[in-house]
């Protein structure tokens, strides 16, 4: 059976290169402005808030021990003791922030401690990245999920020790502790994305259907019959669910492995059409044009002088 998210996933190229641990002294509060990497955060003791900015507006989720969350595309967020207020977007926020190895302290170095998090970037390793994230949630939110909680206490007790190889055993159950966070996130509810949509039995059969067959003439119609759907309420639902249209969630798709068989080099221009849905080329070099800002063949040279300046 077709996986979606393990294709997805895999697509991605997850990686955990880099953790540090946060120590805080109530009250506090710091805001962050990334480039859009994906950061997260694993709650080791005690709870802060967590408040996420975007052109919709801000939302705040409070994050408690043995919690991990992700924001897959960060912008701007920022993090604060649960004894005030999330700081608001135009809010000035000024924290004492000392260094200390491996991590930093927030809040009064003084203080009694009243958080203790492992935070820091998963890096996706895939060029194709940008596109890829944004068929998953705005933000990952997990508690009380006992796999999850497992891996978060192997991730606190591995942070905590002095053992040999300590970065490298991190890094690699940070990236098993990525994807099951994915793979729970469609219970929670909270964010529109991929994962969302695969915790609806009836949408997860239209994921599926387009997953496992790209390249076929689908239409709303057609995947509302396989999802047993009226039309409207299968594009609705769809829609409301995954955050984009069906049409354009399949699109999507269709260019990101359009992208990936380009750079492998090993078919034909026609052949990557076909396998994409695609009759003729010239129709597809428009499709890739106009979502990817620059026809097949360029793409594929720029992909190939890459990997030979790499």
């Amino acid at each position: 059976m077709i996986d979606p998210l393990a294709e997805v996933v895999s697509l991605l190229q997850p990686g955990a290169p880099f953790s540090k641990l946060v120590v805080a002294s109530a009250p506090w509060a710091v805001r962050r402005t990334e480039t859009g990497r994906p950061f997260y955060f694993v709650i080791l003791e005690g709870g802060c808030h967590l408040t996420v900015h975007g052109p919709d507006g801000s939302e705040t989720i409070t994050l408690h021990e043995g919690d991990f969350a992700m924001v897959p595309a960060a912008r701007s967020f920022s993090t604060s003791s649960l004894d005030r207020q999330p700081p608001r977007l135009d809010e000035e926020v000024i924290t004492e922030v000392t260094t200390m190895p491996g991590g930093a302290r927030v809040g009064n170095p003084n203080g009694p401690v009243d958080v203790r998090m492992l935070v820091g970037n998963f890096v996706f390793g895939s060029p194709d990245s940008a596109l890829l994230v944004s068929l998953l949630p705005r933000y990952v939110h997990i508690r009380g999920e006992q796999r999850l909680s497992t891996l978060v206490q192997l991730v606190g007790d591995e942070s905590r020790a002095e053992r040999p190889a300590r970065e490298l055993v991190l890094a690699r159950l940070l990236e098993v502790l990525l994807i099951e966070a994915l793979r729970s996130a469609g219970s929670t509810g909270e964010s529109a994305g991929l994962v969302r949509g695969l915790a609806d039995a009836k949408l997860a059969v239209a994921l599926r259907c387009m997953h496992a067959q790209p390249a076929a003439t689908w239409t709303v119609a057609q995947l509302a019959r396989a999802a047993a759907m009226s039309r409207s309420a299968f594009s609705e639902r769809f829609t409301q669910a995954v955050g984009i249209a069906p049409m354009s969630y399949l699109l999507g798709w269709r260019m990101a492995l359009a992208r990936q068989l380009l750079r492998r080099r090993e078919l034909k221009l026609a052949d990557i059409a076909e396998r994409v849905g695609y009759a003729s080329v010239s129709a597809f070099g428009l499709a890739f044009t106009r979502h990817v800002g620059m026809p097949p063949r360029r793409y594929s040279q720029m992909a190939l002088d890459d990997a030979a300046a790499a």
